[in-house]
């Protein structure tokens, strides 16, 4: 399912108001963990899936890679990132991630944010990049934790006065799409098991360097919105390499 809420006029409005989409890269929880997983980025070619804004093709740039490409399906996510971005070494292009096509070996690092828990097949992503990856080289996503994913209400279980008792998991070992609320609007998001995400990387011919669930620092801790993240993940994080 190749689905494109942000380009709905309500949706995207509601989006540009998020923090992260204001203020960038710091003020996205999970970006020092993300950070962390990169490769020496110098002079290196760079495919950016799901680019949003184009904050992690700004962030490359500056760097030192050599070049970046960056794409969304989204004209809104797009044009903002057009607008803000004066660097002809990046290049924007409106593409749904399932659709991608490269040469072998075209890039030296794949990155992406938040953006492959909307794809149906995750295994079939993987085999296209470990295609586009030169030998060696790098695929550091992010992804919502299958913690997360598994209930589609994503939300905690409340007491009678409405106290947080518990994040309920269930169906975790079932697959598939969950139709889940974010920003008011019905959103598709698939669930898959850490399991999967490991085997589709290793089967499609990875080696896993590292993962990271997010354990909040004191200094996230003391943010409230992010008090609760020490009781349940909400990021996953994984940094490969192509044998």
């Amino acid at each position: 399912m190749k689905e494109n809420k942000y380009d709905d006029s309500g949706f995207f409005a509601n989006y540009s108001q998020m923090p992260r989409s204001i203020g960038g890269l710091d003020a996205a929880g999970e970006w020092a963990a993300f950070r962390a997983l990169l490769p020496e980025l110098k002079d290196k070619k760079v495919l950016d899936l799901g680019c949003g804004f184009g904050w992690h093709c700004r962030y490359v740039r500056e760097q030192k890679a050599r070049s970046v490409v960056g794409v969304d399906l989204s004209e809104n996510m797009l044009e903002r990132a057009r607008a803000m971005t004066s660097d002809s070494e990046i290049e924007y292009r409106r593409l749904a991630i399932e659709d991608i096509d490269f040469h072998a070996g075209e890039f030296d690092v794949v990155i992406s944010s938040l953006a492959l828990h909307y794809i149906k097949r995750f295994d079939q992503i993987c085999e296209k990049i470990h295609h586009y990856l030169v030998p060696g080289g790098s695929f550091v996503f992010s992804v919502e934790h299958p913690i997360y994913t598994a209930v589609a209400a994503q939300d905690w279980h409340y007491d009678e006065q409405g106290e947080k008792l518990h994040w309920p998991v269930d169906d975790y070992c079932i697959e598939g799409p969950r139709q889940t609320r974010f920003l008011d609007n019905d959103v598709i998001k698939y669930h898959r098991t850490v399991t999967t995400y490991i085997n589709s990387l290793i089967e499609s011919g990875f080696r896993i360097t590292k993962i990271s669930e997010l354990l909040p620092t004191q200094e996230m801790l003391d943010n409230p919105d992010w008090k609760d993240a020490i009781r349940r993940p909400i990021f996953l994080l994984i940094a490969a390499v192509k044998l």
